[in-house]
């Protein structure tokens, strides 16, 4: 079978300025993959890049070993979802309205959807905990609501693989580890790739099988977490002082920053 993501010598660049050099990588089916690093370091260019939102300046995108700039766009939105870091706060749609947009790569001319398109929505409400908010506008909803209703309307696509932009960002605790419980569940249960990018290194320990370390672009380690959650790797990586041991409660690393003097 083959990766979902292969991505050979990779390279992008805004103009006159070089963002994403030389990656090679791949993420494998129903991986919960996870991209971190240092501010500014090309995480959300990289995402973009794999949604087809922006392209590779040089390099090899391959989704189910197929080029990605040869896929057409309403079989990429078949494939792929993309769920962004944030939802606008006067969204005027409904859970269920904005649900329902993910079946917009297998509707007709018309844009009607039919009792199966409902039907798939209803399930993906229900799969992330929204059945008894589907009617209430999106506006009203709180952060981790919001992020679900996302998730949501992604899982309505039916994609072989959703990359979403640290959908985590500005959630409480609790809300953290539904929303990554869930994307864990959906990997295990149907399948589905999941790519994300975290500020957490803790969260990505916890709940990745691989996690991609970039660096001034670059990748700087690729692997399960034991091999890339390591203070050999990481304090050059963030240029501080960390401590990295093993969780009370499992067997994944977890990261302490070291006051310093």
């Amino acid at each position: 079978m083959s990766p979902t993501i292969h991505v050979h010598g990779m390279h992008c660049a805004y103009p006159n300025t070089p963002v994403l050099r030389d990656l090679t990588f791949s993420v494998e089916p129903g991986d919960v993959f996870v991209i971190i690093g240092p501010n500014g370091t090309g995480k959300t260019t990289l995402l973009k890049v794999l949604a087809g939102l922006l392209p590779p300046s040089r390099g090899e995108i391959l989704l189910s070993g197929h080029p990605l700039e040869r896929i057409k766009q309403r079989q990429l939105s078949r494939q792929l979802a993309y769920v962004a870091q944030t939802i606008a706060d006067d969204c005027p749609f409904t859970v269920r309205e904005l649900v329902l947009m993910g079946r917009a790569p297998y509707l007709g001319v018309l844009g009607i959807e039919g009792q199966a398109d409902i039907a798939i929505a209803s399930q993906a409400i229900e799969f992330t905990g929204l059945s008894h908010l589907a009617t209430r506008p999106v506006s009203h909803l709180s952060g981790g609501e919001r992020q679900r209703a996302q998730i949501a309307r992604a899982i309505c696509q039916q994609p072989d693989l959703i990359l979403l932009d640290e959908p985590t960002a500005a959630l409480d605790l609790a809300h953290q580890v539904r929303v990554m419980e869930l994307l864990v569940s959906l990997s295990r249960t149907q399948d589905t790739t999941v790519v994300m990018v975290s500020h957490d290194i803790n969260l990505a320990a916890m709940y990745a099988d691989r996690i991609l370390l970039l660096v001034e672009g670059r990748i700087a380690a690729c692997g399960p977490p034991r091999a890339v959650i390591d203070e050999r790797v990481l304090c050059p990586a963030y240029g501080c002082r960390l401590r990295v041991d093993t969780s009370p409660w499992g067997a994944w690393p977890r990261v302490n920053l070291v006051k310093s003097r």
